[in-house]
């Protein structure tokens, strides 16, 4: 089950991605030769126009392939030959489409689980929090400036930046109903029993419904920018040496952590289990948008450079030196892939 579920999450998600290279392809114009899910030699294919739509072996991956992509190309609707904001739309609607899927997705889990606030229910004796006046019924709005929607933002900071000082600002209702907002500067303590800083505040874990539609969305926004913030923390943390490119996982790495969320829920039934699966697909399409839009060579973001300085300098790159380029980024990340694939199936043993 964990394999399949495996398959059609990574299928979903690249599916959406290279939809939205495909979508605004078509509607700038620009011939598209492939549109593929997956890699390797084909397994089902047929063409529809110009284009041949193609179910490849492997599952992990997925292309729309332009006309005049990477090459010179003489006819009106290669990709070269559109206005640099054309190309620009066309490259960058991959990431937003993953953004947008995680958008969504997010919206159907908060409409079936309800969404939590960061209330607190109290604080702990011997932490700052409690030293700092911080009450049960406060809401902690910020930290270190940083929005705070529900508690786990607060834990996902306190995690990524050990032991760092945190500005915390909460708001509090008077007797007389009146709303007034606060800031303390508290120095987490180190818990041995947890393996971990904290500040000693204790969440109500209510879960509220979403009552209106913009509740919804924004819920919705807020899960999404959850999660982007959980790849740049991971990115800050390793930067620091706190985490290595040891903890990095590829597909095979995804794979496990999809069996283990679904043998964690199991026990609770099927619906536990799916929208365990639909939060993690959250996090993985969000993923998936942020790490394509890295200036890295190759990727999306890569390419969104090179047209960004075309778009700035009234002229293209040489398309022969940015294709050198691309291929020196794409060589350097068949390496990390190879290097993680390695590391994930070690992990296995």
């Amino acid at each position: 089950m964990s394999l399949i579920a495996a398959v059609l999450i990574f299928g979903l998600i690249i599916l959406i991605h290279e939809f939205g290279h495909f979508l605004l392809a078509k509607r700038n114009g620009i011939g598209v030769l492939e549109f593929s899910l997956g890699m390797g030699p084909r397994l089902v294919s047929f063409r529809k126009g110009e284009t041949r739509y193609s179910i490849k072996l492997l599952p992990f991956g997925g292309s729309c392939m332009m006309l005049g992509e990477d090459e010179e190309e003489a006819a009106s609707n290669a990709f070269g030959n559109k206005s640099v904001w054309a190309r620009i739309s066309v490259v960058a609607a991959g990431p937003f489409f993953n953004f947008l899927l995680a958008w969504l997705l997010a919206m159907a889990l908060v409409g079936f689980t309800g969404y939590s606030e960061a209330l607190v229910a109290d604080t702990e004796e011997g932490y700052p929090a409690r030293e700092a006046g911080i009450q049960a019924g406060d809401v902690v709005t910020k930290i270190n400036g940083r929005a705070v929607h529900a508690y786990r933002d607060i834990n996902l900071y306190t995690l990524t930046h050990p032991g760092k000082a945190i500005e915390v600002t909460c708001e509090r209702i008077g007797e007389d109903g009146e709303k007034t907002s606060y800031t303390s500067l508290l120095e987490p303590v180190w818990d041995p029993e947890r393996g971990m800083y904290r500040i000693g505040v204790l969440f109500d874990g209510t879960y509220y419904s979403a009552k209106s539609p913009l509740t919804l969305m924004a819920q919705g926004i807020y899960e999404v920018e959850f999660c982007i913030r959980y790849v740049f923390d991971t990115f800050y943390m390793m930067f620091r040496g706190l985490v290595t490119i040891d903890d990095l996982s590829g597909p095979v790495g995804i794979v496990s952590a999809i069996d283990s969320t679904v043998e964690e829920a199991a026990p609770y039934g099927l619906a536990t289990v799916a929208l365990s699966l639909v939060s993690l697909s959250i996090l993985l399409s969000a993923n998936l948008g942020v790490m394509n839009l890295l200036p890295i060579p190759a990727l999306d973001g890569g390419r969104l450079v090179f047209l960004l300085l075309e778009a700035v300098r009234g002229k293209p790159i040489d398309r022969e030196k940015e294709g050198m380029v691309h291929l020196a980024g794409m060589m350097l990340l068949m390496a990390l892939m190879i290097f993680v694939l390695f590391n994930d199936v070690r992990k296995l043993f």
